[in-house]
């Protein structure tokens, strides 16, 4: 049976039809940011705190987009008779994002946690050389990583997490003891108030208590 002249026309009209009185999903970016996932791989944020120069990132990275400078730094003994040591001390920190591929090598090899995903994704340039970000931006970057998510409520606190709070108990304690004892002596030196002052023996009067 030869086609109907015009069907082609009507079936198309009447998706068209059907599309027009459902919602639209349709977001208005910019004015309507995109909910991303928490897992979404924008850039990369570094936490300098926490990087020792080990290179590891550096040398691993498939793309060799990772620029790292650093210099030796010598620290003093922590105690009488000890011997010095040696530390790197990070000069720059760089990603090229124009050759970046997003595998997280970088992230996954780092052994001092420096470097996260960031879901954030608006960074780009108009000259290619401008995707090279320094330290200071990934530094910037940093505070967009979300929050890591909840552990079970019956799995161990992570051995971090512990030892962090202890140390702080540990310091709190002794912020008090040193509080307790400075108050102790403040006590001590100052008299309370309306308590008598000690008396002071009276000198003798003029001619009295001399020789003769």
């Amino acid at each position: 049976m030869p086609p109907i002249p015009g069907s082609g026309l009507a079936k198309g009209l009447a998706v068209t039809l059907r599309t027009m009185t459902k919602k639209t999903v349709t977001h208005q970016y910019p004015d309507a940011q995109p909910e991303l996932p928490p897992r979404s791989r924008g850039v990369i944020g570094l936490f300098e705190e926490n990087c020792t120069v080990c290179m590891l990132c550096a040398r691993e990275c498939p793309d060799w987009c990772i620029y790292i400078d650093s210099h030796k730094e010598t620290v003093p003994a922590a105690a009488p008779g000890g011997r010095e040591r040696s530390r790197n001390v990070l000069d720059r920190f760089a990603i090229d994002f124009s050759l970046c591929m997003y595998c997280g090598i970088c992230i996954e090899v780092c052994p001092f946690d420096a470097l996260f995903w960031s879901p954030e994704f608006e960074y780009a340039e108009t000259d290619i050389r401008e995707l090279t970000h320094e330290r200071d931006k990934l530094r910037e970057w940093m505070w967009t990583v979300p929050a890591p998510p909840a552990l079970d409520p019956g799995a161990e606190e992570p051995k971090e997490i512990a030892a962090a709070r202890k140390a702080a108990e540990k310091l709190a304690a002794a912020q008090a003891q040193e509080q307790a004892q400075a108050g102790e002596q403040a006590q001590a030196a100052d008299p309370a108030p309306g308590a008598p002052s000690p008396e002071r023996p009276a000198s003798p009067p003029p001619g009295e208590g001399g020789t003769a």
